[in-house]
């Protein structure tokens, strides 16, 4: 028997093949996995999600909007250092943050306390000054003005690493035209995200127009995904892993709209993982939620009994990830892992611009609580 707290456990082949560096012509072109509640599996495509929504479900997307995160730097000997900013200073939330910011430098030499390195464009130059070493390689900058201005000034979209060193290594651009679209939400609306939740980007509005027309309610929450989402496990052990803060929120008119589908038989269907932390964040434990707008260190992995959440559409996630950990909390970590090796034995697509998997499948019993 495997013991799921080693990271070990959650190792699983996955060709380099089947990892997605492009988007598909369409966004609804994707292919589904569904795991019934029943256990059993079903290869479908991505438009058959609608026939498997009810007009009494809900569906919830994390309206977040990744914002212009990566930063192109110069040493004053004119050496590069690639900046991305998870952060500002104020832990979880950095919309309103000036002054400082968070980064994680890459460079062929260390930057040194108190050095500056200059971002440059055809108008002039900003400076941002090494302030204090933090956790886990990150760095505070220093800069003069409001952080979110001079993301929009100087960034670009900050995509996954593996699909700029992929498209770097076949000699193509690393963001190209198609990604300013295609790696936001059709629902994205509040800026705060250095990556893109994932799941919502299946869906066109058609579909939604489609899944409404039929009586399904859509509803939005927001979790700005920052390094928490995304941040690889380096212990051993999955329970020695710590979540970095991110910041969620779910509205009043939310959380009554969640509760009364519930109440008429409805199931509330997160969309995407980001979707599922905040409503287990804001789950009262008796079919409710609170509301509020907070940061959240959510850990979820088996044994963690939910609270808000019916059903999740996901993508294929990777091996030894805190992602993986939360699928299986919902699914069983059996039947989570069999499904992988069927998509990777069926060439599903895997990762951001890759396909999708619908989960319907009963959940383990309460071992622990979620930290």
């Amino acid at each position: 028997m495997n013991d799921l707290d080693l990271l070990e456990s959650w190792d699983f082949e996955l060709p380099s093949a089947l990892i997605a560096s492009q988007p598909l012509a369409e966004r609804g072109d994707s292919r589904l996995l569904h795991l019934a509640a029943d256990g059993e599996r079903h290869d479908r495509d991505f438009a058959e999600l609608l026939g498997l929504l009810r007009p009494e479900d809900v569906l919830v997307f994390n309206d977040t909007k990744v914002l212009p995160a990566r930063l192109e730097a110069q040493r004053a000997t004119g050496g590069r250092v690639e900046v991305l900013v998870v952060g500002g200073d104020h832990e979880g939330d950095w919309s309103t943050s000036s002054g400082h910011l968070t980064a994680m430098l890459r460079s062929n030499r260390r930057v040194k306390p108190e050095e500056t390195i200059y971002l440059r464009d055809n108008e002039g130059e900003a400076e941002l000054i090494w302030a204090r070493q933090l956790e886990d390689g990150l760095v505070q900058l220093r800069f003069e003005g409001e952080l979110f201005a001079l993301l929009h000034r100087f960034g670009r979209l900050p995509l996954p690493p593996y699909i700029e060193e992929q498209r770097r290594a076949r000699g193509e651009a690393e963001v190209q035209e198609a990604d300013r679209e295609r790696y936001q939400s059709v629902l994205a609306a509040v800026e705060g995200a250095i990556a893109a939740p994932t799941a919502s980007l299946h869906f066109d509005k058609a579909f939604l127009a489609a899944a409404e027309a039929r009586g399904v309610t859509v509803a939005h929450v927001t979790l700005h995904v920052g390094i928490g989402t995304f941040r690889p496990v380096k212990t051993s052990r999955l329970s020695d892993h710590a979540m970095h803060a991110e910041l969620c929120e779910l509205r009043e008119e939310v959380a009554e709209t969640l509760a009364a589908a519930r109440a008429r038989g409805g199931r509330v269907i997160a969309v995407g993982t980001t979707v599922v932390r905040t409503l287990e964040h804001f789950a009262t434990g008796d079919g409710g939620y609170r509301t509020g707008r907070e940061a959240t260190r959510m850990f979820i992995r088996p044994g963690y009994a939910f609270g808000g959440t019916d059903a999740l559409l996901t993508n294929f996630h990777l091996p030894k990830s805190t992602l993986l950990a939360l699928v299986a909390a919902f699914a069983g970590y059996d039947a989570t892992m069999a499904a992988y090796r069927h998509a990777v034995a069926q060439g599903y697509r895997f990762f951001s611009y890759g396909d999708a998997m619908f989960l319907e499948a009963s959940r383990p019993v309460a071992l622990f609580s979620a930290t």
